[in-house]
């Protein structure tokens, strides 16, 4: 229709002019020979005119047509000749060829992206599997492979029913599992996602063996319980041992000295000590294990820190703060208080300061600063390790527990030398 449209609009251009030559020639006078001659040239003229236009438009737009259907068939190695001519059918073909260069290199970025992901998802130990939106599976890795023992030609397309993974797909299946595939058994950690691709859903599934990590985190955690246990246990039986002998050797003589009551006596108190020692030792570790969830319910917090500075009487508690309510487990918030205001009033007996304790509201959590005027702390790095002390009788629980608390309820703990005086300050902030 175009083409036609084309000729016809040149025909009917010229139509005029061959209808003032006929005239001219017909009424003109001349001879038939010469009304046929011109008659003659202006239909020659008229088709040759025609023609010429009709190669003209209908070539380059026929050369454009095949440029663009190659672009629709990811086809960019056509390109259009005669681009530089001013005129708008060569502006229009020089934009073609550089949309299809443009094409052609995202393309080969696209290409390269997908064999780098390839061979990324080649190498990752986790089994990766996407499934389309008709529930039919796109892509797996090697690990998946070896998960499901089967190679990717006869999974790819089948439905997670039949492979074995739709109840891991549902959106209430458990993170953690203990199963057995047909490439192996144990625990594994399940996540599961979707995003897009070329606006279609789609739902990846990652499938990790986390037994073997779980071993080594649980090995390395009783070789820490042991050396703990063995180097406390050491500390307070080899001077049992050392006391005990001597006290034997004491008791075994035929004649005993005169002060031999007084050596049995402070044998004992020595034992007894060490003995209570191990017991506050054991009690600290039942209770680092036996720290429940937050059982959460409204605490004032001006009440519990007047609470908790009742119970010290050893040094001066100050307390002050705007009367706020927070959602917390009452028992372990009085509990981690009671550690942080106990250690400010052990720093602070020497120096015969006082203990302060503050808090306030700041960008949507309550700070809760517990401030001391002893000497400071001159290291931080161990302040929160299990069973690390700096006191003679302490057990080293007590800022750990305290930061467990702190982070069960979403919070934390820290504690550092005061910037506006000496002493140091433990900052709870939930």
């Amino acid at each position: 229709m175009f083409e036609r449209r084309i000729v016809m609009t040149a025909l009917l251009a010229l139509a005029p002019t061959a209808i003032a030559a006929g005239l001219l020639a017909w009424f003109g006078g001349f001879a038939p020979k010469v009304l046929w001659t011109v008659l003659l040239c202006v239909a020659v003229g008229a088709f040759t005119a025609t023609y010429v236009l009709h190669g003209q438009l209908i070539y380059p737009l026929r050369t454009l047509s095949n440029l663009v259907t190659a672009l629709r068939e990811e086809d960019y190695s056509l390109r259009g000749r005669r681009t530089s001519r001013a005129d708008a059918l060569g502006d229009l073909m020089a934009e073609i060829n550089q949309l299809s260069l443009l094409m052609e290199s995202r393309k080969l970025e696209a290409v390269e992206a997908s064999a780098l992901l390839r061979a990324v998802l080649a190498q990752i130990d986790a089994a990766i599997f996407t499934f389309d939106d008709r529930g039919e599976l796109r892509l797996v890795n090697m690990a998946g492979q070896r998960l499901l023992a089967l190679p990717a030609e006869r999974l790819i397309g089948r439905s997670p029913d039949a492979i074995g993974l739709a109840s891991l797909l549902a959106d209430d299946a458990p993170r953690t599992i203990d199963r057995a595939f047909p490439g192996g058994s144990g625990r594994w950690d399940v996540r599961r996602s979707s995003f897009r691709e070329r606006g279609v859903p789609h739902r990846m599934l990652m499938i990790s063996d986390i037994t073997r990590v779980l071993r080594e985190e649980e090995a390395e955690a009783w070789r820490r319980i042991v050396r703990v246990l063995g180097h406390e246990l050491n500390n307070s039986l080899a001077p049992i041992k050392s006391i005990a002998s001597s006290l034997e050797r004491l008791v075994a003589r035929t004649e005993l000295p005169d002060d031999w009551r007084d050596d049995l006596s402070r044998g004992m108190r020595v034992i007894g000590t060490r003995t209570d020692a191990l017991t506050r030792f054991t009690g600290a570790y039942a209770q680092l294990a036996r720290l429940p969830d937050p059982r959460r319910s409204d605490v004032r917090i001006a009440e519990l820190a007047r609470r908790v500075a009742a119970l010290e009487s050893r040094v001066p508690i100050e307390t002050a703060g705007p009367d706020i309510v927070v959602h917390a487990d009452p028992d372990q918030l009085e509990q981690l208080l009671i550690n942080l205001v106990k250690n400010a009033a052990d720093a602070s007996l020497d120096s015969r300061g006082s203990v302060r304790v503050r808090w306030r509201k700041e960008d949507g959590a309550v700070v809760l600063a517990v401030e001391d005027e002893g000497r400071g702390v001159s290291g931080t790095a161990n302040l929160f390790v299990p069973f690390f002390t700096t006191k003679p009788d302490g057990s080293g629980i007590g800022l750990y527990l305290s930061r467990q608390i702190a982070e069960a309820h979403g919070g934390t703990l820290t504690l550092e030398n005061r910037a506006d005086a000496v002493g140091a300050v433990a900052t709870l902030r939930i």
